[in-house]
């Protein structure tokens, strides 16, 4: 590891203590940066919006999208405290980054009760072997509007 890597991952290590210490939520940072320059940064803010999507990542990725008027994160690297949760990661996933850096592993956040296991094994049971019912009703105006998109011609493809 460079020493700007170090330095970029030790910033996302001290995003996580602030955002535990100021009782935002639960011990995790994320920094994104672009050449050599943070361009977003967040910790855990799910208990002061009382929002469960504002994870550590999900808070940089919105803050770096906005710097770079962008959807995407090209050519970026997201440094986070912790291995990504399986949210965090498909939102990593949309925003494409070159690459991931974490110092924390997913068994690690489990040690301490933040075990995102169940929520992988969901994933692969079927709908209604779920925890959380999950209910298919087929529809051919929402079909319709599918077909609508992939006839478009000036779409925004992401």
């Amino acid at each position: 590891m460079s020493p700007n890597e170090q330095k970029f991952l030790e910033r996302a290590i001290e995003l996580s203590r602030e955002g535990m210490q100021s009782g935002k939520g639960g011990p995790f940072g994320c920094v994104i940066v672009k050449g050599e320059t943070i361009i977003g940064e967040g910790c855990n803010q799910v208990a002061t919006t009382n929002d469960p999507t504002a994870h550590a990542e999900v808070v940089a990725i919105r803050n770096a999208c906005k710097s770079l008027n962008s959807f995407q994160l090209t050519d970026c690297d997201v440094y986070a405290s912790c291995e990504p949760c399986p949210m965090c990661l498909g939102a990593i996933y949309w925003a494409r980054p070159r690459r991931v850096i974490y110092a924390n592993t997913k068994k690690d956040a489990a040690g301490i009760d933040f075990d995102d296991q169940f929520i992988y094994d969901e994933i692969e049971k079927p709908d209604d072997e779920r925890s959380i019912v999950f209910i298919h009703y087929p529809s051919e105006n929402a079909l319709e509007i599918f077909k609508e998109w992939k006839r478009m011609e000036n779409k925004v493809v992401y």
